[in-house]
């Protein structure tokens, strides 16, 4: 395991200055390298004893992070709207009312934030309200993008402790953790690129914990504070309500209404660029960058309408799932997590987001349920990385369909080795 540990960091070395001289292809070959050494270490890491295993799982993976917040985020530009929508809040002005290039905003404009600041003049920001609340309070203590991202990798130690929690109330090895400390995905998009998604995956995870500890209520506050950061975050509700039971939509419904009191001086504008910009911007409502459908205009052709066909159909579909999983009898910590997987794998099927850092939610489950789905999914997310136009520049329907392709033969073999393991517990019981 330690051999192993030793090339994972000498991958990660040489990526940063891999990615300057040859472009996102040559980070994703080594990201993807690196995603293949991580389920080995995983392997290894479940026959070795804990209290000699953990101490290199730790230094390896915090070493990984020392050396990636060296260098600025490479592959996003994120974060530097975190630091200025801190600043806004700051100076006592809904970040939601103005564009970071309004004038209005101009006392707050400084050489290290706002020059690098996506979609300035064309965008207000885009973040619900808890992570604006997040925004603000790291900004209190230092205005820049290291603290930002220190911020942000205290979130991942919350996800990394819940995790260790959640193996133990399983009874299996909390040296799984090592498939999420040593894997690629969260490495290079929270600890050198920053996403808030560190936050939100933090805080479904202690929501998940408080719920499947006997409070499902609580839990349920939690999880919607989770999707307040990033709305992916919501299919997992499902896990642990019960159907018919209306206290907890009653309860998401409040928490929602009383995060976003604060900022509704802007009335639906608290709503922000979602609705002004980014569903067009991503593909979504021309339905150019839906997987699934992209593959049915394809083979079919286009038609008017079949993009509100699609959002229907994949809107019934993630519902009667969800009601499924809700409605499941096996309540075990296991089967619940299991069932929560495969949710938020259909939900990322479905909608196919267009970066990477999309599928850090998926990547705690690689440590607790182990699934090929979930591992081929998170490694293979490095496969929307590309950020620029080089000579090898991959169109991203075949990145897309080289990733949501392997989600779906990675489903099909677990379907079927769980279907061989039936026959085989069948033929030995008689």
């Amino acid at each position: 395991m330690a051999g192993v540990g030793a090339a994972l960091l000498a991958l990660t070395l040489v990526t940063p200055f891999a990615f300057e001289a040859y472009g996102d292809n040559a980070f994703i070959a080594l990201a993807i390298a690196a995603g293949l050494l991580t389920i080995a270490a995983t392997r290894l890491a479940e026959r070795t004893p804990p209290d000699r295993a953990l101490w290199l799982i730790f230094g390896v993976g915090i070493a990984l992070r020392v050396y990636v917040l060296l260098f600025d985020p490479l592959l996003s530009s994120d974060i530097y709207r975190y630091v200025w929508d801190g600043k806004v809040q700051a100076a006592g002005i809904n970040p939601y009312r103005y564009m970071p290039a309004d004038d209005a905003l101009v006392l707050l404009r400084d050489g290290t934030i706002f020059p690098h600041i996506n979609r300035a003049d064309t965008a207000v920001t885009i973040y619900p309200p808890v992570a604006q609340l997040f925004f603000l309070i790291v900004t209190r203590v230092g205005e820049n993008v290291t603290v930002m991202r220190l911020a942000l990798l205290g979130s991942e130690a919350v996800s990394v402790t819940l995790i260790m929690l959640l193996l133990q109330r399983m009874n299996r090895p909390v040296t799984r953790v090592i498939a999420y400390l040593w894997h690629p995905l969260p490495l290079w998009e929270i600890a050198n690129s920053g996403h808030i998604d560190a936050l939100m995956v933090a805080l479904m995870l202690f929501g998940l914990w408080i719920a499947l500890t006997g409070h499902a209520l609580r839990g349920a506050v939690v999880i919607t504070f989770s999707l307040l950061v990033k709305p992916y975050a919501a299919p997992v509700l499902a896990g642990i309500w019960r159907p018919w039971d209306p206290r907890m939509p009653l309860v998401v419904i409040a928490t929602v209404a009383l995060c976003y009191l604060p900022y509704l001086s802007v009335g639906w504008d608290v709503l922000g660029f979602l609705t002004k910009g980014y569903l067009t911007e991503e593909g979504i409502s021309a339905g150019n960058d839906l997987w699934l459908l992209s593959l049915w205009r394809l083979v079919f052709g286009e038609h008017q309408g079949d993009v509100v066909v699609y959002i229907a159909l994949a809107a019934l579909v993630l519902l009667l799932k969800g009601f499924s999983v809700a409605r499941s009898s096996d309540r075990a910590i296991a089967s619940t997590l299991a069932d929560i997987n495969m949710l938020l794998l259909l939900t990322l099927l479905l909608l196919s987001p267009n970066y990477p850092w999309y599928f850090l939610i998926i990547t705690p489950f690689v440590a607790l349920c182990g699934s090929a789905p979930a591992w081929v999914v998170s490694i293979g997310a490095v496969l929307l990385s590309e950020q620029l136009d080089w000579d090898f520049y991959t169109p991203r329907m075949v990145t897309k369909s080289i990733l949501f392709g392997g989600l779906l033969l990675a489903c099909a073999f677990t379907a079927w080795r769980a279907r061989m393991q039936r026959i085989a517990d069948t033929g030995a019981s008689q």
